[in-house]
């Protein structure tokens, strides 16, 4: 047996689906309320039309997923599910800020914190691809206007 076999998933580190989903439930109240992602008009748009308990779940199932948990995302896959927004990578980031400070508040050790923002971190080209060369979008300097 390899270590890699005797290694736990980091969905098993992160305490399972239970454990998956008490960190997302912080992160997407932190979200919702982050004021800097909310300037973004498409993000405040999308808040306002997503019920929180639907994102809430949402993310829960995509993240057990993307960390070794059993298939349970029902959505589509990232470019697709951003098709409709315009983002920068300051908003990225901002988002990618969100998390690293929520994993930290619900006490998710850094080797854990830092794989999850690995998987955060490589689906940027995938969440901007449909921004690129719209006002506001990845390759501008400016932010996204509705």
């Amino acid at each position: 047996m390899t270590e890699q076999d005797q290694t736990p998933s980091l969905y098993e580190r992160l305490g399972g689906a239970m454990g998956i989903a008490a960190i997302m439930d912080v992160l997407t109240d932190r979200l919702y309320e982050n004021a800097s992602a909310n300037l973004n008009p498409y993000v405040a748009k999308m808040h306002e039309v997503n019920s929180r308990p639907g994102f809430k779940w949402m993310v829960t199932a995509w993240s057990i997923e993307e960390t070794g948990g059993p298939k349970v995302y029902p959505g589509r896959n990232m470019v697709d599910a951003h098709a409709d927004m315009v983002s920068s990578h300051f908003d990225f980031d901002v988002v990618a800020l969100e998390i690293a400070a929520t994993l930290s508040f619900c006490g998710v050790p850094p080797k854990e914190a830092k794989e999850y923002l690995a998987i955060i971190e490589s689906y940027r080209a995938d969440v901007l691809t449909h921004s690129i060369g719209k006002p506001g979008g990845a390759d501008s300097l400016e932010r996204p206007q509705d």
